[in-house]
């Protein structure tokens, strides 16, 4: 069952909860939570927070009534299926090798399971906030800095949809970090005031990523598809990640809704070690913590090891926006804090962050170590 902590501005009463299991759910804030200054509705976020990101969360919360949401996801996530449908040429004109395939189209060039091509997705990469970056951070960081590349004459509505979705999703996810702030420093008193937020209020490292899921081949009962067959299992490795929910669709990209017994979609490892589908509604956008926030927060909010589960004759697009910091930022833990606190609540699925992080190395170091850890294994 699904878990909603509903917190209105206005009335404390609205506060519900649909279970008397109180871990490893959903929770979901209205966007004026996030807006408003009052000192209950702060106390109420600070338990929403603890809730989503503490012990018992699942390192998600979800935010409904962000205003044109709803439309604005509608705008970019129909588009992902002719995208992914264009003839092959066009692709490969779409295609960036210079960043390692960061920017624009990008299929079967990831290898996250036994060194196999990742030809289950398809990826488009785009920077909603700046088009061309500045050259020098371009040479210096191709990877992180690419120049975007748009289908203008295939798909034209594509750009405008994309950068308003993803500038939104942005913006969600910066008014997040304050109680972000907030509840790591209810749990160290020494951690300073706004850690997170001053890291990521101005940033134009931000990355959207468009993503078509083909289906997979029909299978038998007996070889149901595994739980990470459309995304191996991966932590963000960045600070923040909007996600924008997805739609489901026939082969010949009609929308449809998935039967009732499907098990396709995001899958996480809760605090209990177990797997568990989480639903984000239609209306939700989603935040999920990284492993910098992590580290930065010292362990007081904790990343989670997700993948997607495929289906046969089902298709799924969805959109993820990273909200990250320029590669030279120190990754330093807070004082009053350890990596034992940060380490506690590590997944045998995923690589560890010991040999990955160390205190005080770069963002752009930390995103190289962790490259190197999940492409061999």
């Amino acid at each position: 069952t699904l878990l909603i902590c509903q917190k209105s501005v206005h009335t404390v009463t609205n506060y519900i909860m649909t279970t008397a299991d109180k871990q490893n759910e959903l929770v979901i804030i209205d966007y004026e939570d996030l807006t408003s200054s009052a000192k209950d509705n702060n106390n109420l976020l600070m338990e929403a927070c603890d809730r989503a990101f503490g012990d018992d969360g699942i390192g998600i919360m979800g935010v409904r009534k962000v205003p044109g949401f709803v439309q604005a996801k509608a705008d970019i996530l129909q588009q992902a299926h002719p995208l992914a449908h264009l003839p092959p040429n066009e692709l490969q004109k779409l295609e960036d090798p210079d960043s390692m395939f960061n920017a624009g189209w990008s299929h079967g060039k990831e290898m996250l399971k036994a060194g196999k091509p990742d030809l289950a997705k398809g990826s488009f990469y785009f920077n909603p906030i700046i088009d061309v970056p500045d050259p020098k951070d371009t040479k210096e960081y191709p990877v992180s800095y690419p120049i975007n590349r748009w289908p203008k004459d295939s798909l034209p509505n594509l750009e405008p949809a994309a950068k308003h979705l993803g500038s939104m999703m942005k913006e969600v996810a910066v008014l997040l970090c304050a109680h972000i702030d907030k509840y790591a420093q209810s749990k160290n008193p020494e951690y300073p005031p706004d850690v997170i937020r001053n890291a990521l209020v101005d940033t134009e490292k931000v990355k959207g990523r468009l993503l078509y899921y083909f289906p997979l081949p029909e299978s038998s009962k007996e070889e149901a598809p595994e739980e990470d067959s459309w995304i191996g299992w991966h932590n963000d490795s960045g600070f923040l990640t909007a996600l924008a929910g997805d739609i489901y669709m026939d082969k010949d990209g009609n929308i449809i809704t998935p039967p009732a017994s499907s098990q396709a979609g995001l899958q996480v490892v809760t605090r209990l070690g177990t797997v568990q589908k989480v639903e984000i509604p239609p209306n939700v956008m989603a935040i999920q913590i990284g492993e910098c926030t992590q580290i930065m927060t010292g362990g007081a909010v904790v990343a989670t090891p997700h993948c997607v589960r495929g289906a046969p004759n089902l298709a799924r697009a969805s959109l993820a926006c990273f909200v990250d910091v320029p590669p030279s930022v120190p990754l330093s833990l807070p004082k009053g804090s350890t990596s034992s606190q940060i380490m506690a609540m590590e997944s045998s699925k995923v690589p560890t962050l010991k040999g990955r992080w160390e205190n005080g190395m770069t963002f752009g170091q930390f995103l190289q170590k962790t490259f190197e850890a999940y492409y061999k294994q």
